[in-house]
């Protein structure tokens, strides 16, 4: 069954807080999702392989560790664009693929409108984007394309989540890790996460 790692800080309760408050405004949404982004993915990507690089310093030889990893980000659309662009700078080198997925809300069942996604061997890495993981149907259709695409190994993060969607994932792709910053308590009857944060792409594009 897929690990599921909640992942714990300071400053990932204050930031969550401050995501969930209704009152919170457009650009301090964005700031703190990108904290909150930043830290899962820090935390996500403490397995990452290294491998030796001898350099010198200005002083001296000196054995150092390089990325020996490649990287592919996905974003799951739009939403899980505000997560790969908080992390900006971090991995430059990572090609960014995108998944559009839009969600019926009378169903609850996403269908795909977009696909662009880089060149993926069994070699990547991908780690998959979206904020929000309710039903997970729409992380379960983006990693049934990946692995389609020749992905082998992928990591799912996301900002809060509901057991019924960690579920899904764990019974649909054990082989996936999920690490999120929250599990919170249920859907409710429109497939909303409780207590959540509401529309996670409205607030943070600034959109109704």
């Amino acid at each position: 069954m897929a690990e599921v790692i909640v992942v714990k800080h300071p400053l990932i309760d204050h930031s969550l807080t401050v995501l969930r408050d209704v009152k919170t405004k457009k650009a301090d949404f964005v700031h703190h999702t990108s904290i909150v982004s930043l830290i899962v993915f820090i935390e996500a990507t403490k397995c990452l392989r290294l491998r030796t690089k001898k350099i010198h310093t200005p002083l001296a030889a000196f054995d150092g560790k390089r990325l020996a990893d490649s990287l592919i980000f996905v974003a799951i659309l739009r939403a899980g664009q505000a997560m790969v662009e908080s992390l900006d700078g971090y991995v430059p080198d990572a090609p960014v693929g995108f998944i559009g997925l839009k969600r019926d809300e009378k169903t609850a069942i996403a269908a795909k409108y977009y696909e662009h996604l880089p060149n993926i061997s069994p070699l990547d890495k991908i780690i998959l984007f979206d904020p929000m993981l309710a039903t997970g149907g729409s992380k379960d259709q983006a990693l049934t394309l990946l692995k389609k695409r020749g992905a082998k190994e992928i990591l799912a993060l996301s900002i809060v989540a509901a057991p019924e969607g960690v579920r899904r994932i764990q019974t649909h792709h054990p082989d996936v890790p999920i690490f999120t910053a929250s599990i919170d308590k249920r859907l409710d009857s429109r497939k909303y996460i409780v207590p959540g944060l509401g529309d996670f792409g409205d607030r943070y594009f600034g959109t109704t």
